[in-house]
């Protein structure tokens, strides 16, 4: 399979592989318990919105520190909650197939998003909703991507490897 990455820079493209290939590799185990012998399932292509190819649009975003950074104490920790209540709405409603954050970037990328929508406008709007964005303590980058429809299945394969209770 190939994985067409839409975006420049080395660095970009490394990150995104990583994050691409995890998912895979996450996925397939799942993948293969449902598809029958001749490897192709029709119906979880249809559900996970694959083309032909197994693939799909979306669109990543990468979240860099922004002008304005929140100081410490309860609005920075209500921020912070806010946001992550926000991916857990977005990942239940089937938009937010991938979030994580990056350790301690020299160059400010504080965190990724991966949005199983079909263009950069509506990745905007679901984003403008977050808290970290509205106060500016990080802004965001948009790219198209295609990737394998699979990656959809990460907020389902997740719930199943968290031991903890949410």
């Amino acid at each position: 399979m190939t994985l067409s990455l839409a975006v420049e820079g080395g660095r970009m493209k490394r990150t995104i592989l990583m994050v691409a290939m995890s998912a895979l590799l996450a996925a397939s185990p799942a993948i293969a318990q449902q598809a029958p012998a001749t490897g192709h399932d029709a119906a979880l292509a249809k559900r996970l919105g694959a083309d032909e190819h197994g693939m799909r649009k979306f669109v990543l975003v990468v979240l860099k520190t922004g002008p304005t950074r929140v100081p410490e104490g309860d609005a920075r920790k209500a921020m912070f909650a806010g946001h992550f209540a926000n991916m857990e709405r977005l990942s239940k409603e089937g938009k937010l197939v991938v979030a994580g954050p990056f350790s301690n970037d020299p160059a400010g990328w504080r965190g990724l998003f991966v949005f199983a929508v079909d263009d950069i406008e509506e990745a905007k709007k679901l984003v403008a909703t977050d808290p970290v964005i509205e106060k500016g303590e990080m802004v965001a980058e948009y790219h198209a991507w295609y990737s394998s429809a699979a990656l959809v299945m990460i907020p389902e394969l997740h719930t199943k490897l968290e031991s903890k209770a949410p």
